[in-house]
């Protein structure tokens, strides 16, 4: 017969080994979820430590008031965008058959959104007429397009901005344009090439600007 305190004894060590091992298992468990969702440094390998995004040059001053009516308001849609472009990473050319992306470098949203936004802010500092980003429902012109190009080359070390713009009148005459800008001797770095694409950016809206003005 077993003494009431050594029976005691056996009997939580009969539960200690009786736990499950997936109660035991589960703090462990608990450390790579948590590791995913906390960030301790200035960045991760899908995060980079900034953001990069398009300014413009000229845009209109506080407190500016523009009209009009809708058969005379400008739209300024999203260009369409190449499918290297559909992402907010950057682009890099490696040569006429691949494309690869620059290491740490990440647009805020999508280049073709950015490269709008821009285009309307441009076409508003001019303060010749009522812009309208998105669809809507004027009745007057209407900017569009499509993004060809808006990154890194690698063989000419340039930021290059291509964009085949579109104005369609009220009327229904369409016309198009091709505008490109690059800025040559870029490091390969993502500050660097975004500080270049967004001069390169600034150069084609200026110039679309011109072309719809």
């Amino acid at each position: 017969m077993i003494p009431p305190t050594t029976k005691a004894v056996a009997m939580r060590v009969t539960l200690r080994r009786a736990r499950p091992v997936s109660l035991l298992l589960a703090p462990l468990l608990l450390i790579p979820a948590l590791s995913g969702c906390i960030n301790l440094g200035l960045g991760s390998a899908k995060t980079p430590p900034a953001l990069l995004t398009l300014t413009p040059d000229n845009a209109p001053v506080d407190g500016s008031i523009a009209s009009g009516r809708p058969d005379t308001a400008l739209t300024v849609l999203e260009p369409v965008a190449a499918a290297k472009l559909a992402v907010v990473r950057l682009p890099v050319a490696i040569d006429a058959s691949r494309v690869a992306y620059l290491k740490q470098a990440q647009w805020v949203e999508r280049p073709s959104r950015l490269f709008q936004h821009l285009l309307a802010e441009t076409l508003r500092a001019r303060g010749k007429r009522l812009v309208i980003e998105g669809d809507g429902g004027s009745h007057g012109p209407v900017l569009s397009g499509r993004l060809i190009d808006f990154g890194y080359d690698a063989a000419t070390h340039a930021a290059i901005a291509r964009l085949d713009a579109t104005r369609q009148l009220p009327d229904g005459t369409i016309e198009t344009r091709r505008f490109e800008s690059s800025v040559a001797q870029v490091n390969p770095e993502a500050g660097a090439v975004g500080a270049a694409l967004n001069q390169a950016a600034n150069q084609v809206a200026k110039a679309v600007a011109d072309w719809v003005s």
